[in-house]
C-alpha cells in the first residue's frame, strides 16, 4: 500500500496547525499552511521531489512576508508600557539628594528629566509627566518657573 506524498504534506501541515493552536506563536501556523499548500499541488500534478521543496519553500517565505506585512501595519498596543499608565499624571520632583534628578509618582519614585533649558528647582515642585524615555520620565514644572537671575529658577505662586 501506498500512500500518496501530497496527503502527507497535508497531514503534516494540518499537525503543525493543531500544534499551533496548542504552542500559539504564529510561525508554525504559516508552515503548516505552506505545507498544506504543497500537498494539494502534490495531488493535483506529479512534480520532482526538488519542486515540491521549493514550492514549500516559496510558500512558506510568502506566507512569512504576509504575516511580517499585516504585523508592521497593526498600531502598537498601549498597554503595559511604561508610558501608558505614567504620562498625564501628577508627581513630586524630589529635592537634589543624589546622582540626578528624582520624581515620585503615586508609591513608586523615576529617575526624571526636565526639559532643556529649564533649571533644577529647589525643594520639593509638583510636576506632570509629559513623556517616558526608557526608564527616565520627562517632567514639566506643574506651574510656571520664573527666572530669577543668571540661569536660575524659582517657582511662581500657583493662580489661585
Amino acid at each position: 500500500m501506498t500512500v500518496e506524498p501530497g496527503l502527507i504534506w497535508i497531514l503534516a501541515g494540518l499537525l503543525l496547525l493543531v500544534a499551533e493552536l496548542v504552542l500559539p506563536g504564529v510561525f508554525l501556523l504559516w508552515v503548516g499552511l505552506a505545507a498544506i499548500g504543497t500537498g494539494v499541488l502534490l495531488l493535483v500534478t506529479t512534480p520532482g521531489f526538488g519542486v515540491a521543496v521549493l514550492v514549500f519553500l516559496a510558500l512558506l517565505a510568502g506566507g512569512v512576508w504576509i504575516g511580517l506585512s499585516r504585523r508592521s501595519r497593526l498600531p502598537r498596543p498601549g498597554v503595559n508600557t511604561p508610558g501608558s499608565g505614567l504620562v498625564g499624571r501628577s508627581g513630586t520632583l524630589l529635592p537634589d539628594g543624589g546622582p540626578g534628578l528624582r520624581v515620585r509618582v503615586g508609591d513608586s519614585e523615576w529617575p526624571a528629566r526636565l526639559p532643556r533649558g529649564q533649571r533644577v528647582p529647589e525643594g520639593p515642585v509638583p510636576v506632570r509627566v509629559e513623556g517616558v524615555d526608557g526608564t527616565t520620565l520627562l517632567v514639566r514644572p506643574e506651574w510656571p518657573l520664573t527666572p530669577a537671575g543668571p540661569g536660575a529658577a524659582t517657582r511662581a505662586p500657583p493662580a489661585p
